[in-house]
């Protein structure tokens, strides 16, 4: 689906890290875990990047989170953090295999910008009735509240500081249910050392569904 959605909220959810929450167009459906592309045209020169949903279904709203590193901030990044309500902006999707599908148990490993689609299949799974574990490495914490919540609600979440090994925590937070289903969202090195942590603890490539941002 391609469409021009108007912004309905935004959000500072941690350190240069913001939640946008679109108006879905007619029609739009997607799932925790899968994402969109979002465009548009800055200076005759046409921009676009791809946002893995961080809410935990869509509605009336979706909501995609960014992170933005200001001394790096490219003319997209800059437009996208300058957004206000009423603003509108172009989407295309959803897209993406690696999602929730109502799976008894979730455990998600998150790097960085992985803790949105975490918290967004954590909700799901908890608001379902299911089990749902974190584990969250990063040097600075986003969606602060929102796992707060999750932990109130009976989830496990770890956070683990940015540089340190996740291989026990990812094997304290594998459990032994059959219908558990590991998640990995991250840039590369994120994904690289989460697989590792998982072949570790015995689990092979196709035992998770994997996200991985470049």
């Amino acid at each position: 689906m391609d469409a021009t959605v108007a912004v309905s909220a935004v959000r500072d959810v941690g350190p240069r890290t913001v939640a946008l929450e679109l108006e879905s167009p007619e029609g739009f459906d997607a799932e925790p875990g899968q994402f969109v592309k979002l465009s548009t045209t800055i200076d005759g020169d046409g921009y676009a990047r791809f946002y893995t949903l961080s809410s935990p279904g869509v509605d009336d709203t979706f909501e995609v989170t960014v992170g933005v590193d200001p001394e790096e901030a490219g003319p997209f990044s800059r437009f996208l953090i300058d957004l206000r309500p009423g603003d509108t902006l172009d989407v295309s999707g959803p897209f993406g295999d690696s999602y929730y599908e109502g799976e008894p148990r979730v455990v998600v490993l998150a790097g960085g910008p992985g803790i949105g689609p975490a918290v967004g299949i954590a909700e799901a799974a908890v608001a379902d009735g299911n089990d749902a574990a974190i584990v969250y490495r990063t040097d600075a914490v986003a969606h602060r509240d929102r796992l707060d919540a999750l932990r109130e609600s009976g989830a496990s979440v770890v956070v683990v500081d940015e540089g340190e090994e996740i291989s026990d925590a990812v094997a304290a937070a594998l459990g032994d249910d059959d219908g558990e289903q590991v998640f990995v969202y991250g840039f590369a090195g994120f994904v690289n050392d989460a697989t590792s942590a998982l072949d570790a603890a015995g689990l092979g490539p196709d035992d998770a569904k994997v996200e991985n941002f470049g």
